[in-house]
């Protein structure tokens, strides 16, 4: 075999293989009609439950039409088999195997060259800080719940390397929901959250303080839990042979599995040359069964992505579980082609199953090369599910397992927040992340746009940096040709159904900071409830919680490796004295959640000897 050391080389074999593929659809390998673990083939389900739709089946004949179409295009109608809607080609040229480190074996039978692939693949969106904004131009602050956590455990991937993260793989909101805060409470009767808030100085800025909003749900009571209906979806490629691919996947979904009981019914799906039902609605109590097909998976062959997807949901119809929890999940290191089925296409087909059939995506990352993190939250966030980054089996664990009650129960759907801030009391304000989750005002209490997931014992935490009335902080602002009282009014009108009645000149808003408005559906609900708190000025305290303190050591150190322009006089030093409390408090404790806080300090002591 003769070794090429050219990227040109390695895209161009990769570009002809993958194109061959497309013309089967998303890669070309898969048979239109499901396989069970024999071999037999699964009926189509329009469904023995007349309320569930059949929208995979719906998907999977645009996907045929598609198919030969793109053939009939190319002239390639000849490889088209009408009876199946199967392409029909060679499988030996799925064949992809790969070695130890970055370099990727790419077999071509007819002269068997390989080349090696020597660069980072990994693929991060990039998005906008959020800046400073006058709350005289814009009182409201309006986002979706966010609960992934992907970005903590994929940063620490990368500083264990020794490397620093990509700005893209730092999302702030998504490092400060990774960690479980004291600042918990059972919710009262009849409430779905409990609210939680703190104002105090702003640690990195003098000129400004901080204030954090933080809501949680219930913890479930494992006595009274739903039962589940889950489909496991395996990406089973070549590019999951790593350690940290597939073998990470099998026990990860067996840390699961053992958790599951006679109630819950399980079934996967593993997509490479080709997608094949392994096991369909086997009972969670089955252990053995599940254990050993998780266990014969290998991994090899092309990515037939999209067609899983719609194999994946045509079971979860099927087995539907009326009144339980209905749940994808897909385990991939995200080189998802979809070939004939776009990503609109995917994302709408998310999206329909989550809205006429409540049947959610959850999707787990794993590897660190490849990694397509901008897909992968972009399904999560269609199908109302969470994207966490599996790095080890300690992730594995605190996902699947110790937040299993939130992971696989979902307690409210399509989350959205709106904090208002009083203009009379703050000159602006900094949302510090959540910057891909922000909505329109007028959206907050639209309940056709979507909102996030919150499961059972869920957190999410959310800080504001606060620049007060009166402040010389320079906070750009527009001009208002009208005056001030106009524009606020008409920027303000579109949150007036969810709040008191402006109005009314009885009320005195004088002492009010802000006021949290979070907005949420029952899992099987269509119609948004409201759930509000406000936040008073004479709240503040120079002293802040260990929990806002710990809060703000996560955001200082997210800006430190974003390389914010709002940073301030944050540093290491910095981010350590903040975390100080919590880390004290949990020396030589064995808690879950006090292990997870000394991992943090260990982790900045790491980033900073990086930088040194």
């Amino acid at each position: 075999m003769m070794k090429y050391n050219s990227k040109i080389f390695a895209r161009s074999i990769c570009a002809v293989m993958v194109g061959v593929m497309m013309v089967g659809g998303l890669t070309g390998c898969g048979n239109d009609d499901a396989v069970d673990g024999r071999g037999m083939r699964l009926e189509k389900q329009n469904g023995d439950k007349t309320e569930i739709t059949g929208i995979a089946e719906k998907y999977r004949e645009k996907e045929s039409k598609q198919k030969k179409k793109s053939l009939q295009d190319n002239g390639l109608s000849g490889i088209f088999n009408s009876t199946s809607n199967d392409v029909m080609y060679a499988e030996e040229a799925c064949d992809v195997a790969t070695v130890d480190g970055d370099t990727a074996m790419v077999t071509d039978t007819s002269n068997s060259m390989y080349t090696e692939i020597a660069y980072d693949t990994r693929e991060y969106d990039s998005v906008a800080e959020n800046g400073f904004v006058s709350t005289s131009d814009r009182p409201l602050s309006t986002f979706a719940a966010d609960r992934d956590t992907a970005s903590y455990s994929n940063v620490r991937s990368y500083i264990e390397s020794g490397c620093l993260p990509p700005d893209g793989a730092v999302r702030i909101e998504e490092m400060l929901n990774y960690f479980t805060y004291d600042y918990r409470r059972k919710p009262e009767d009849g409430e779905k959250f409990s609210i939680y808030t703190e104002y105090s100085d702003c640690p990195w800025n003098k000129a400004t303080k901080l204030m954090m909003v933080g809501i949680n749900t219930d913890e479930i009571d494992f006595g009274d839990k739903k039962p589940s209906n889950l489909v496991f979806l395996i990406d089973t490629s070549g590019s999951m042979y790593e350690d940290n691919k597939l073998p990470l996947v099998q026990q990860s979904f067996a840390m699961l599995a053992e958790n599951l009981d006679e109630n819950d019914k399980v079934s996967i799906v593993t997509y490479a040359g080709e997608d094949t039902v392994v096991l369909s609605g086997t009972s969670g109590s089955e252990q053995y069964t599940i254990n050993e097909a998780l266990s014969s998976m290998t991994a090899e062959g092309c990515t037939n992505g999209g067609d899983a997807i719609i194999t994946a949901y045509e079971l979860a119809e099927k087995n539907f579980i009326e009144g339980g929890n209905n749940r994808v999940i897909l385990a991939t290191d995200g080189d998802l082609n979809v070939g004939l089925t776009s990503e609109s296409d995917l994302v709408d087909l998310i999206t329909e199953e989550k809205k006429e059939n409540n049947i959610f995506l959850s999707v787990l990352g794993f590897g660190t090369d490849n990694l397509k993190d901008n897909k992968l939250e972009a399904l999560a966030d269609n199908g109302d599910g969470s994207y966490a980054f599996i790095d080890s089996a300690y992730e594995a664990k605190k996902v699947l397992v110790d937040e299993m009650g939130g992971t696989l129960n979902t307690v409210a759907k399509d989350v959205k927040f709106q904090i208002e801030v009083n203009p009379a009391n703050v000159k602006g304000y900094r949302q510090i992340g959540y910057e891909n989750c922000a909505l329109a005002d007028a959206d907050f209490a639209n309940d056709a746009v979507d909102g996030g997931e919150i499961g059972a014992g869920h957190m999410v935490t959310v800080l504001y940096e606060i620049v007060p009335a009166g402040s010389d902080f320079d906070v750009p602002a527009a001009e208002h040709k009208y005056g001030q009282d106009s524009n606020q009014a008409n920027t303000s009108e579109t949150a007036s159904q969810d709040v008191k009645d402006k109005s009314d000149s009885a009320e005195d808003y004088t002492g009010e900071l802000a006021t949290v408005n979070v907005r949420y559906k029952e899992p099987d609900g269509d119609k948004s409830s409201l759930v509000s708190r406000v936040v008073k000025t004479d709240s503040y305290s120079s002293e802040m919680s260990v929990d806002m303190s710990a809060a703000s050591a996560v955001a200082a150190y997210g800006m430190i490796l974003k390389n914010s322009e709002y940073v301030g006089s944050a540093d290491f030093d910095m981010v350590m004295a903040l975390v100080g409390g919590k880390v004290d408090s949990s020396a030589g404790s064995g808690d879950i959640i006090d292990m997870q806080w000394q991992g943090f300090a260990d982790m900045v002591r790491q980033t900073q000897n990086i930088t040194d």
